[in-house]
């Protein structure tokens, strides 16, 4: 498993790597979690290294994860409405979109998704977009860390599946994007492009983004008007989902983590320690087991020959 070295709560950290089953192995890269993922990619690439070591991955780079999560949309649907003729909203804390892209396929399989709305947090790459039309990818040193580390993301996988649909399928124009103009530029601009409009008029897309002020807040509100205590990145949810809501339509927010895991915000917001589930309890102070590596491709295959020897 990769993660981004010290940039995980230290809950976080204490959950993956306190797993010692001699088939799981930490990884701990020394960048952010773009560089992560363009590890993994980089691997699973090279098509013999991941047949001969089997190479698999279990985030949205994965369909098979994204198809899982569309289940999540039908669920909360069904739970929302009383009929199936009547709408809904849902808001998604996103930083890969991967899960809000499982959302958009719920919506193309029919589902009655009147907004699909992408809360990001300072890392604003997918709010950029919707908002502008330009998506402008960002680098390790550009990217915030934010007290809603799992969105601390400039580059979405999975965005790249969207544009396509937005695109009309067409997959020449897409990569020409995503393979040339960010290798190239770092960007790429669709504001003139009559499809931009689609993203909004016809898939139902729109975004905002939260600073961790507007978490704090959201945390304090949500605990008061409700005695709810919300993490970090459902807090980034919610104060979007307020300023899409659609009068008569149920806006659904998709909760994402349990506060324990992001304690020292929750007692900047709220003065308490949220509550620790009795399994949790102890969990840092376990002995952990990871390797800190640099963000090289070599390095990575180089320790996985060496462990599935």
């Amino acid at each position: 498993m990769t993660s981004p070295n010290g940039r995980m709560s230290p809950f976080q950290q204490a959950q993956m790597f306190s797993l010692l089953d001699d088939n799981i192995h930490n990884i701990a890269i020394d960048g952010v979690f773009d560089d992560c993922q363009d590890l993994v990619k980089a691997v699973s690439n090279d098509l013999d290294f991941k047949r001969r070591y089997k190479i698999g991955t279990v985030n949205s780079i994965n369909w098979a994860r994204l198809l899982a999560q569309v289940v999540y949309y039908f669920a909360g649907y069904f739970q929302a409405t009383r009929d199936n003729a009547q709408k809904v909203c849902f808001t998604v804390p996103s930083g890969n979109f991967g899960n809000v892209c499982a959302g958009h396929v719920a919506r193309m399989m029919g589902l009655p998704i009147e907004r699909l709305v992408v809360a990001t947090n300072e890392n604003d790459v997918l709010d950029e977009f919707f908002r502008t039309g330009v998506y402008r990818v960002r680098g390790s040193a550009d990217t915030h860390e934010t007290s809603s580390p799992s969105m601390d993301i400039s580059k979405a996988s999975n965005f790249e599946r969207f544009v396509f649909d937005l695109l009309g399928r067409d997959g020449a124009r897409v990569k020409a994007l995503f393979g040339d103009a960010l290798s190239r530029d770092g960007r790429f601009d669709l504001s003139a492009d009559p499809a931009f409009r689609d993203a909004a008029a016809r898939y139902g897309f729109v975004s905002g983004k939260s600073l961790h002020a507007d978490r704090l807040a959201t945390i304090r509100d949500t605990w008061k008007r409700f005695a709810l205590m919300i993490d970090t990145h459902t807090a980034d949810g919610v104060k979007v989902a307020r300023e899409h809501l659609v009068p008569g339509l149920p806006m659904i927010v998709l909760e994402t983590a349990l506060p324990i895991k992001f304690a020292a915000t929750i007692v900047e917001a709220l003065g308490c320690e949220p509550d620790r589930p009795a399994k949790f309890e102890g969990i840092e102070s376990l002995p952990r087991r990871v390797t800190v590596m640099p963000a090289q491709v070599q390095a990575v295959k180089r320790f996985i020959v060496e462990k599935c020897a």
